[in-house]
């Protein structure tokens, strides 16, 4: 059995410290959701730390569509997973073909892309949105699902190549040697040795490309006005434009929609942290 010290004790100590404070407050917002989403609506801001009559039916309200903020509920919802699935497929595709070409391959002025297009997140994403709805527009995009899908795309893809870079960098090349020396080809070698041993950056990245579609509001907000074709992140701020909103529709509706990248992550989590980190530090 391992000995305690005082040393380690001490140690733990100032992680509790630490760890706690940030736990609490991490865990407050979600717990004053679930308080809001469980009350009935006459008690819902009465600043109780429990209801005194807990209840499941602002979630039957939400689920079944019966209030008027909420008449496109599913087909917003729908919009938000296609979204960010396609999202999530588009820049994998094109991070991993990338950082491939500049890994494996050696394309000529691979790296300068690389950097050049990892410079852009010097730029904060808010400066980008007024561009990048005027380029939307000059194309014909505007109010369609394609417009928020390409600007996400671009914006989740520089980051997501680098990551994809730095871990196809720690792959033995002599691998890639065998496998021309067997007479494979540039996209054979992609297929049956760069992809297997790359499945967990793989997962990682197309993961983070997901999640960030899916919690994006700013460029949907601007992009997409129709009821229809809004996702479900810019439909929750109806709720906000009335002096009497449902608060506590809006917070099940929230808590709904934080379940899918909740049990993404958790799924992925594994693959999210060695995924992510693998090309951290070279050796």
């Amino acid at each position: 059995m391992k000995r305690l010290t005082l040393k380690a004790v001490a140690t733990e100590a100032k992680l509790l410290l630490i760890g706690i404070p940030l736990f609490l407050w991490s865990i407050i917002p979600v717990y004053h959701m679930i308080l809001f989403a469980i009350s009935p609506r006459d008690t819902a801001t009465s600043g109780r730390l429990w209801p005194t009559h807990p209840t499941l039916h602002n979630f039957e309200v939400v689920l079944t569509e019966q209030h008027f903020y909420l008449n496109h509920f599913w087909l917003q919802f729908w919009n938000s997973l296609f979204i960010a699935v396609t999202v999530g497929m588009i820049t994998l595709f094109v991070s991993t073909a990338a950082a491939f070409a500049i890994s494996r391959l050696k394309v000529r002025g691979g790296r300068l892309v690389m950097n050049l297009a990892l410079f852009t997140y010097f730029i904060p994403a808010a400066f980008l949105a007024v561009p990048m709805y005027k380029t939307m527009g000059n194309y014909g995009l505007l109010n369609s699902q394609w417009s928020l899908i390409l600007a996400m795309v671009t914006i989740a893809s520089p980051y997501c190549i680098w990551v994809l870079k730095q871990a196809s960098d720690k792959l033995p090349y002599e691998l890639d040697e065998a496998a021309k020396m067997d007479g494979a080809s540039a996209l054979q070698l992609f297929r049956l040795v760069y992809l297997p041993l790359m499945v967990p950056s793989l997962v990682a990245v197309g993961t983070y490309s997901l999640l960030l579609a899916w919690n994006e509001y700013l460029f949907a907000f601007l992009l997409l006005s129709n009821d229809r074709t809004i996702t479900l992140a810019v439909a929750l701020g109806s709720f906000l434009s009335a002096d009497d909103s449902p608060w506590e529709l809006l917070m099940a509706t929230g808590l709904i929609y934080a379940l899918p990248p909740a049990a993404i992550y958790y799924t992925f989590k594994r693959y999210m942290v060695s995924g992510l980190t693998a090309g951290a530090v070279k050796s």
